[in-house]
């Protein structure tokens, strides 16, 4: 509990023991009322002045109005009629700030975990300097460095293991509770936990761009991204209070005037006074302005627990609606680690023929090309390589010692008009030839995902309609991926821009209410990711364009976190719906007895306080989303 919180709680008990122990002074009048007023004014002063500022800055209509005004009202009522009850007055501000203290312990405890979950900032890197550790500040850090991470502490910036072997607790980014082991050459994250061995580590990134920095900055903006139904209750509000203002007002003054005037009775004013300002106490909007905005942030938090970020409530809901899903292949159903399998019908030796194609294509760092120099395994001198000409969708041409070299695929063949052999195999196949002549091709092949099937069949059980694959690879390969993984539609051999066009088409041809999503995880991806509903980025492996451009982070990559968060979202929507409804009913049956007179100042409280504490219990179990 935090300091305030102690002070709160403080204050609520001192206010109610007073209010106790006066009820048996024998006083009666001023002194009576003068006593009364001690902790009428401990509980409630904060409210008083808050009304004050608004009334002051024109920004009248809100909740602390509301309370003022009908507790200074029943004040003043008890006063007139020298009753001497100015128990009701206390009990309305005691239990409203009971129930803010409530409010505020719930959303602090979802803050407080999602916090917990996010406790992954490293607080120092250490340096190796004369043969001693020095901690300094990751900020200070520059990209190339060597960074050394002892067993038990945070790796705080982005980079590739040097030296040593051990296991990394991932919980925080990826939701998963399994160890992960990790070694000389392996990618390594920040925000993971080294549970075991010493590690050097080479930096790839500066601290502002890592992992843990891009992870931290999604979760602190996403509150400031607000969903549909969050403006609805911004804007109801603004309307709503005012009106019932003003109908506490008519009610106070309206009937009492017909009583007298119309029908010569006696006109009651302070039963209808009562009435108004009972009218006012359950009037107030507290339910829907805490719990809507806590139930998106739970969801949030619940969903950053898995290890999906979500960058707004906004997306929450949009995901929400999701009936398509649309993935990129490479790297997001398939793991992006592309192996050479084969070299066909080649004119010079297998290594001679690897080894131009290494050549040709070291300039790029696509994963194919990245492929090619693993296999050649011997370091490039690019100095070899002159008149790089990239081909978009077809493939490279270069000159490798004075020999013009073409690596690429059927496309490039048939522009360059050489005649080439199609491979009986399925893969990437890469085609080359030297001086016009035809020498060959290299059959690449990835490996699909593990969990990439299951995550198509948990799709369509989340409620998804249709799953489709885009992809710049050949139809055979795309297709043998597609009917493994059971994907509905698959479109082959695209550019870039092609994918584009493609989503927009989908875009076009979905149901009204719908929404389309696209999974992807490299550069190329990004301008899709921001056409489509929602872009969901891979983000272990997932290239920083990719991530930016998305409003879903996947941080371990696992295509079946997909399903996950189609179903956090739509369990967060259903306990937001839950809360309006339920809110609104309330406080309109509770409304219509007040304005009858059968509601009293103690149901008052109920309708204020009772509903807001419910509907924020209901909103936090939107937290609570590891069995979905």
């Amino acid at each position: 509990m935090s300091k305030k919180q102690k002070k709160m709680l403080i204050r609520i008990l001192i206010s109610a023991v007073m209010l106790v122990a006066f009820s048996y002074v024998p006083v009666t009048g001023m002194v009576r009322f003068g006593l009364y007023l001690i902790p009428y004014l401990i509980i409630g002063y904060d409210i008083l002045i808050k009304a004050a500022k608004g009334i002051k800055n024109r920004q009248i209509f809100d909740e602390n109005f509301l309370m003022a005004i009908a507790t200074i009202g029943a004040f003043a009522l008890a006063v007139s009629q020298q009753s001497g009850e100015y128990t009701e007055a206390i009990a309305v501000m005691l239990f409203y700030q009971i129930g803010e203290l409530f409010q505020s312990y719930a959303v602090g405890k979802s803050r407080r975990n999602i916090s917990e979950l996010m406790d992954i900032r490293p607080d120092y890197a250490n340096i190796e300097r004369d043969g001693k550790l020095e901690r300094v500040d990751p900020d200070e850090v520059d990209i190339g460095s060597v960074i050394v991470v002892q067993p038990g502490e945070k790796v705080p910036i982005d980079g590739i293991v040097l030296e040593g072997t051990s296991s990394l607790n991932t919980s925080a980014l990826t939701g998963e509770s399994l160890p992960r082991n990790i070694r000389a050459g392996d990618e390594i994250l920040s925000g993971c936990i080294n549970m075991t061995g010493l590690l050097r580590i080479q930096t790839t990134k500066a601290f502002g761009e890592s992992t843990v920095s891009q992870i931290l900055d999604l979760v602190e903006n996403a509150s400031s991204r607000k969903s549909k139904s969050e403006d609805f209750i911004s804007k109801f509000a603004r309307v709503y209070t005012p009106a019932v203002c003003i109908a506490a007002l008519a009610l106070a003054i309206l009937p009492p005037l017909v009583r007298m005037l119309g029908m010569g009775m006696a006109a009651q004013w302070d039963v209808w006074i009562y009435r108004a300002l009972t009218f006012l106490v359950i009037s107030c909007p507290c339910a829907l302005v805490i719990s809507i905005p806590l139930g998106f942030f739970a969801g949030i938090g619940g969903a950053s627990n898995s290890g999906v970020l979500v960058k707004g409530s906004n997306y929450l809901e949009t995901l929400s609606k999701t009936k398509t899903v649309v993935f990129d292949k490479t790297g997001t159903l398939t793991q992006g680690v592309f192996e050479v399998n084969g070299i066909h019908h080649n004119a010079l030796e297998d290594a001679r023929l690897l080894e131009y194609a290494a050549l040709v294509e070291s300039s790029s760092s696509h994963p194919i090309s990245k492929s090619l120099q693993r296999a050649y395994g011997q370091e490039i001198d690019r100095s070899r390589v002159t008149d790089i000409q990239e081909i978009g969708g077809n493939g490279i041409i270069a000159k490798v010692d004075g020999m013009e070299v073409a690596a690429g695929n059927a496309k490039l063949m048939e522009r360059l008009h050489i005649p080439h052999i199609d491979c009986h195999k399925v893969g990437t196949i890469i085609h080359m030839a030297i001086d016009g002549q035809y020498a060959g091709h290299i059959v690449i092949s990835d490996r699909i995902k593990p969990s990439a099937k299951a995550a198509m069949a948990a799709l369509k059980k989340a409620g998804v309609q249709q799953t489709v694959m885009l992809t710049g690879d050949a139809e055979a390969v795309a297709n043998q991926v597609a009917d493994t993984l059971g994907v509905d539609q698959v479109y082959s051999e695209l550019l870039p821009a092609q994918k584009v066009e493609r989503v927009e088409a989908l875009l076009a041809h979905k149901p009204s209410g719908a929404k389309l999503a696209f999974v992807g995880d490299g550069i190329n991806d990004a301008p899709v990711l921001r056409r489509a509903d929602i872009g969901i980025a891979m983000g272990a492996m997932g290239s920083d364009a990719a991530i930016e451009a998305a409003d879903v982070v996947l941080m371990d990559d696992d295509p079946m976190k997909i399903a996950k968060a189609i179903r956090i979202s739509r369990k967060c929507l259903r306990i937001v719906y839950q809360n309006i409804v339920f809110a609104i009913g309330i406080k309109l049956v509770c409304l219509a007895l007040g304005a009858l007179g059968i509601a009293n100042m103690w149901l008052a409280i109920f309708a204020d306080v009772g509903v807001m504490v419910l509907a924020v219990l209901n909103a936090i179990r939107a937290l609570f989303v590891k069995k979905l």
